[in-house]
């Protein structure tokens, strides 16, 4: 699997070490750019009925708010498709119609003017068909996600393999995109997807050495907002650490804000993204003397609307504290009914507990206005006949 230089960094996030990633081919969906050297981009999908239009733009917008760089939309049916256009005309991101069997919903979807289509070719009827939709996606240079999940592996596939392996999936997604390349239509990302975390690793580490498409990495039907959080880190993390995932979707039970929230922040740990509050604080013990709890979940709120990358510590006790909080950008170190202020590695005050979060804050939005907005790695297009 070759593999590029991309997003290094020397702040020590990543232990000095160079980032890697597989190259894949650049793939345009609206204003955002999938594969090539763009920044993996986190995306979720829409929980209202896209038939309902006021609810469904109230839902585009709240993600758009919180860092969605794409959202999804199930199509079930012709009244959704043709929902679409005016949807689409208040959002500010790239929307994806979701469709399943139908290719006439998908050729709606592209009348209404959604930007990318997430349909298996294999599952929507004859040649006539798959050569229909393609060159309607084509003409419009609307990309289309072939995705599988371990519950759609077709039933031979399941017989040859005794199940919905790895392997399975894997051949799955290699017959929908032959469909494609007959069609010469290369606008294509692909999604593997199991609900356990070692079968989507397999499976996605099987395709990255036969396919130079982007892949959209998740766990599919990963849980409530907790436990699905935990499986999709494990995942997720597991997979951008090996340099696989172009554009990733945390499946989550619960409010599709949060799938963008716990998307972004695996981004952070994992050094692929730069932009944004990431706040760390310790874990308190019985040498915490400051309700720490309350104040490091009042920084993180008020700061979660900044989009310059800024380290904040909030520390709460006299060991770590210090030196925890000199190598963030600015932090608290509390004591016995006061806190400590630190700047880049800086005393700069002394406030009272009562004091401490919002002394914090306002030192934080100080230091983030003279920083510049962050881009991690800047998109490169690379030629769509390129391997």
């Amino acid at each position: 699997m070759e593999k590029v230089l991309a997003g290094a960094r020397s702040d020590g996030k990543t232990g000095g070490k160079t980032l890697t990633r597989r190259i894949a081919r650049g793939v345009r969906v609206g204003s955002l750019l999938i594969g090539g050297l763009a920044p993996v981009s986190v995306q979720s999908m829409t929980k209202t009925d896209t038939r309902d239009i006021a609810n469904t733009r109230a839902e585009v917008r709240r993600l758009e708010e919180a860092g969605a760089e794409l959202v999804r939309l199930a199509i079930p049916d012709l009244e959704a498709a043709q929902a679409l256009g005016a949807i689409k005309r208040a959002a500010r991101v790239p929307l994806v119609a979701d469709i399943h069997f139908d290719y006439r919903l998908a050729l709606e979807a592209l009348e209404q003017g959604v930007d990318k289509l997430r349909i298996n070719p294999g599952n929507i009827g004859g040649k006539d068909r798959v050569k229909a939709l393609a060159e309607a996606a084509r003409v419009r240079g609307v990309p289309i996600r072939i995705g599988v999940n371990s519950g759609s592996v077709e039933r031979e596939l399941l017989e040859k393999y005794g199940g919905a392996t790895a392997e399975a999936m894997v051949e799955s997604a290699l017959e929908h995109i032959r469909l494609l390349e007959r069609e010469s239509f290369l606008d294509i990302v692909v999604s593997l997807k199991a609900s356990d975390v070692p079968r989507t690793l397999r499976a996605y580490r099987l395709l990255a050495d036969q396919v130079d498409y982007p892949f959209h990495i998740g766990i599919t039907e990963a849980g409530t907002v907790w436990s699905g959080a935990v499986r999709s880190v494990a995942g997720l993390g597991a997979l951008l650490s090996q340099g696989l995932g172009d554009t990733l979707r945390v499946s989550l039970t619960g409010p599709a804000e949060e799938e963008i929230r716990v998307g972004r922040e695996i981004l952070k740990a994992m050094g692929w993204l730069q932009n944004g509050v990431e706040v760390i604080s310790c874990p308190t013990c019985g040498r915490t003397e400051i309700d720490l709890v309350r104040t490091a979940n009042a920084v993180e709120e008020a700061l979660a609307d900044l989009t310059v990358p800024l380290k904040v510590a909030v520390m709460g006790c006299a060991v770590n504290g210090p030196g925890e909080a000199r190598e963030a950008d600015v932090g608290l170190a509390g004591g016995r009914g006061f806190g400590l202020l630190f700047r880049r590695g800086e005393i700069v005050g002394r406030v009272t507990a009562e004091e401490m979060s919002e002394a914090l804050i306002r030192l934080a939005r100080a230091e983030a206005g003279g920083k510049s907005e962050p881009r991690l790695a800047r998109g490169v297009e690379r030629r769509q006949g390129d391997r």
